[in-house]
Formats: C-alpha cells, structure tokens, sequence
C-alpha cells in the first residue's frame, strides 16, 4: 500500500513540475525573454507568401478535433497539406504519414511542419523538421517548447510558438 502513495505522490509531484516549467515558457513567450528569435507579423507573411507545402503533426481523422479543421483550411486555402498521425491511414482523403521524415521521403519537402502535440512531445518533431530542411517550425496555440524552438533555429529553420496557422493566415495575409 505504501509503494502505490509513494508511485502517486511521484507521479503528482512530476505533474506539477511539468505544469510549472509550462507556464514558465508561456510566460517567457508572453514577455518575450525567450532565448530563440520568433517570427513577427510580417515575417510569418513572408512564410506564407513563399509556402508550398505543410507537414501537419498530429491531423486527426475527428471533425471536432482543431487540427482536422486546421487542415481542411489549410486545404481549402490551396496548400498541399499532408497529415501526419501514425494512428490513422487519411485524414480528409488524404493519405497520413506516420513520421515527417517518411512523409517527406514518399511525397517531396515541406515548406512547414506545423505541430499539434503537447509541448513536451515537439523535440523530435524539430529534429525531423531539421532533418528535412523545413524553412519553419510552427508550433500550434497552448504548444510552447524552447528546447524544439532551440533546435529548429539552430537548423536554420524559422520558428512560430503558440499560433494557430489558419487564425495567422487569414490575419496576416487574407485580412
């Protein structure tokens, strides 16, 4: 009895750490003491403007869910979005990927992988993206990970923390 509340005062004290450490990068994003260069309003124009292709990390086939609607927009507004979810075999008629890295080696190169997962989850998607050669790292609404912003732009790659692309591309490009 005493191994299981010793297991569940862990697993809460971790939770908490976990929690903390989230609303301390929110809070360096929000006041911008981050320690990568993030991407402002006419530069994420700019990656519009020059975007062919997006890699969308974690698409769900669920019509409730943000990322499927994300990419019907991104679909819909003439980029060749391409989901990538190892769970599911298409999201809108589309074939999904079960890694960045596969998709890009059986369809071409992407422009942007736009990340849909917990924060914690986004470092090995910022090594694909490297991996890849992306041009930009976007990390979606609530999703803030410096250790992935970190990689990305050490690979070169422009980096977008806690915004949607849909929201963004009617905002800075469609108005």
């Amino acid at each position: 009895m005493a191994d299981v509340a010793e297991r569940l005062a862990a697993a809460a004290s971790d939770a908490r750490r976990r929690e903390r450490e989230r609303t301390m990068a929110m809070l360096d994003l929000q006041e911008g003491r981050g320690p990568v260069p993030l991407l402002d309003d006419a530069a994420i124009a700019a990656v519009f403007r020059a975007t062919h292709r997006i890699a969308v990390v974690g698409a769900s086939a669920d019509p409730g869910r943000p990322s499927y609607g994300v990419l019907r927009y991104l679909l819909d507004a003439g980029f060749d979005a391409v989901p990538i979810n190892p769970n599911v075999a298409e999201v809108l008629g589309r074939p999904a990927f079960s890694t960045v890295v596969g998709a890009a080696a059986a369809t071409g190169p992407f422009d942007i992988v736009d990340v849909f997962r917990r924060s914690e989850l986004c470092v090995p998607h910022a090594e694909e993206a490297v991996a890849i050669g992306a041009r930009c790292l976007w990390l979606q609404l609530g999703v803030v990970s410096w250790e992935a912003a970190r990689i990305a732009a050490q690979g070169g790659l422009a980096v977008v923390m806690d915004r949607c692309t849909a929201i963004e591309l009617r905002r800075v490009l469609l108005g």
